[in-house]
């Protein structure tokens, strides 16, 4: 299954979304792939700072909201506002809410009604699918 260019702030082609991500994230932001559990470094970053799409650069989750969930991925009780969409997602014989970047279309994770307070949400995210841009001391 590959993310479509249609009604998306910035599109490429596939040739330049390959020139610009490396194959595992082109596999999973464009492909809808999953990155092995445990895998990523930011599933244990917990710095103060920012995680933005690794395709297009949109900030999309704060450091704030970021929780163990204990999963092997990074996990989220709240996007920044208007930086994400969703989409159903019917793969594997399960429905599942799909969260991609509103901007760029590009596959982060799914989001499930087991998280903690204040939504109860966990945006279980693909590291690869994120870059953390540490906050500046003042």
């Amino acid at each position: 299954m590959t993310t479509t260019n249609e009604n998306f702030e910035i599109t490429k082609t596939e040739a330049e979304w390959r020139q610009i991500l490396t194959p595992e994230q082109f596999q999973v932001l464009r492909q809808h792939g999953t990155e092995r559990a445990g895998t990523s470094p930011l599933d244990k970053q917990y710095g103060k700072g920012t995680y933005i799409c690794a395709g297009c650069e949109l900030p999309l989750f704060t450091s704030e909201t970021k929780f163990d969930s204990r999963t092997g991925w990074p996990s989220f009780y709240a996007p920044i506002e208007d930086a994400i969409a969703t989409t159903t997602d019917k793969s594997w014989f399960m429905t599942r809410v799909e969260v991609h970047c509103r901007r760029c279309g590009g596959h982060l994770g799914h989001v499930f009604d087991d998280g903690p307070r204040p939504t109860g949400q966990r945006y279980c995210m693909n590291g690869v699918s994120l870059k953390f841009l540490p906050s500046q001391a003042t």
